[in-house]
């Protein structure tokens, strides 16, 4: 099947394929069929039509249109596969010759990835923060247990920062009772400043019995955000008493004896989650310089559609958050303009398709293979994320045919890796921040450890950059994470 490729511009080629009617005999013998078994032509029994028959009827040219429709998406990949193109969006087929019998010519414009040199991956040259780990952030885990073992023990006092009371909310506007804004029995601790502003203030030195009014904004429902007068009714209040940190203590909230053990465990954890945290900034940053140094044309169509698929998303986000995005902004106490930042999720939308270019070109270059070990892991990964089961993961891929799009993600995550392996990455203090013994629960592994995970029988790929952890899979690496998370 001859084609040939008219490159319009960097970033658009036009192929011409050429087809001859040979290759289109089981595409037509299909389209008689098809037609022949949904028609009912006296003196002919359903599905046993006559070509001629159906030609006499239908003509001739509707079968081999059908045909040629049939035969188009398969012959288009072929010419793509034979001229070695990457192709970034939809094709424009047009049929441009059809000659029955003997040939038939079709045109494809479409977008590809334009050509580009990667610079060396040792040209790459970036810091991160070096890894701290104090005696204050093993405190705050030891913390938030005592809070979770903590018990309640009501007493008959005014309240105070920190207790637990229950009141009785109930919200009026110009005089008038809101029923969906009044609730009983809700349990609040002062000072957590997770429900109504002016909350902690009008409860604070009350008695069980005692009433106070306070004006605030509703945060949820259809008036959100609009004044209100709020009439809160305290019920009780509640001590929390703290269990004392001791081997006891150690015992109950963990595997070990002593808080010394306990202790010396949650600072590793704390280190490995720094780690990881400093091997996503590294990845992240490595990936930044790479894009820096190349100049790529982005084809306009693939990035308006990318931008205005990002649009979307965060409007949808908004809405469902019953909010919009001046209001978003001023919740967030951000200095940013709505235009400004409209503007800045349209540089990430293109920078993120640069980083899809880059990495699939490296694995390309490089050969990036994948294994079935590697989708098996990308799937306990995505079903940990979830919250779902692999199982359950594992139908959802096959029912939504995500199989090719995970198969991209795992991809690109190796290219990411080979091009952090190869980048000179040190801290701000000049320590050489070494990466390739990295497991992904943060932990750091032998050198022969890191060798053997790279082989198809390792359960676990150190430093794999397509896990939940990780921001490499430029899908979600390059996502605007401060402003469509958030919002």
């Amino acid at each position: 099947m001859p084609s040939t490729v008219e490159k319009l511009s960097p970033s658009r080629v036009k192929i011409t394929v050429e087809v001859p009617f040979t290759e289109l005999k089981p595409a037509l013998d299909k389209a008689y069929r098809d037609i022949a078994s949904q028609v009912n032509i006296p003196g002919f029994r359903k599905g046993k039509v006559p070509p001629l028959v159906v030609d006499q009827r239908f003509g001739r040219m509707t079968v081999v249109q059908e045909a040629i429709n049939q035969s188009l998406p398969q012959l288009y990949a072929q010419a793509i596969q034979e001229n070695e193109l990457n192709p970034l969006g939809e094709p424009e087929v047009e049929v441009t010759k059809l000659e029955d019998g003997e040939l038939v010519e079709f045109t494809a414009e479409v977008d590809v990835r334009p050509e580009f040199e990667v610079p060396a991956f040792d040209t790459v040259k970036v810091e991160v923060e070096p890894l701290k780990v104090d005696d204050a952030a093993i405190d705050e885990r030891i913390d938030i247990l005592r809070q979770r073992f903590s018990t309640m023990n009501d007493v008959d006092r005014p309240a105070a920062d920190g207790d637990v009371v229950t009141v009785d909310l109930a919200a009026s506007q110009n005089g008038e009772e809101l029923p969906e804004a009044t609730a009983d029995g809700i349990q609040y601790t002062i000072g957590s400043e997770g429900m109504l502003d002016g909350l902690d203030e009008a409860v604070t030195g009350l008695s069980a019995g005692d009433t106070a009014t306070f004006e605030s904004q509703l945060v949820g429902g259809p008036l959100q955000g609009e004044n209100v007068q709020v009439q809160v009714t305290l019920q009780k209040v509640s001590e929390r008493i703290l269990p004392e940190v001791d081997d006891e203590f150690a015992q109950l909230v963990s595997e070990f004896d002593t808080v010394e053990e306990m202790r010396a465990d949650l600072r590793t954890s704390v280190e490995n989650a720094a780690r990881i945290e400093q091997a996503n900034d590294a990845r992240d940053k490595v990936l930044e310089d790479l894009i820096g140094q190349i100049d790529i044309e982005i084809p306009e169509k693939v990035l308006a559609s990318e931008i205005e698929g990002r649009h979307q998303q965060i409007q949808q986000q908004l809405e469902m958050a019953g909010m919009t995005l001046d209001k978003y902004l001023e919740d967030t106490d951000s200095e940013e303009t709505a235009e400004e930042f409209w503007a800045e999720i349209d540089s990430r939308a293109a920078d993120a398709l640069k980083a899809q270019m880059v990495l699939d070109q490296v694995a390309e270059t490089e050969q990036v293979e994948m294994t079935q070990q590697d989708l098996t892991q990308h799937i306990l990964r995505k079903a940990q994320q979830s919250g779902h089961s692999p199982e359950q993961e594992m139908q959802h891929m096959m029912e939504h045919n995500h199989m090719g799009e995970w198969m991209t993600e795992i991809r690109r995550g190796k290219a990411l890796q080979l091009m952090v392996a190869g980048a000179t990455i040190t801290d701000t203090d000049g320590n050489v921040v070494d990466l390739s013994n990295l497991r992904e629960d943060g932990s750091i592994g032998e050198p022969e450890e890191a060798e053997s995970a790279d082989s198809p029988d390792s359960p676990d790929s150190p430093d794999s950059p397509d896990s939940p952890d990780s921001p490499a899979s430029p899908d979600s690496a390059d996502e605007p994470e401060t402003d469509e998370a958030k919002a």
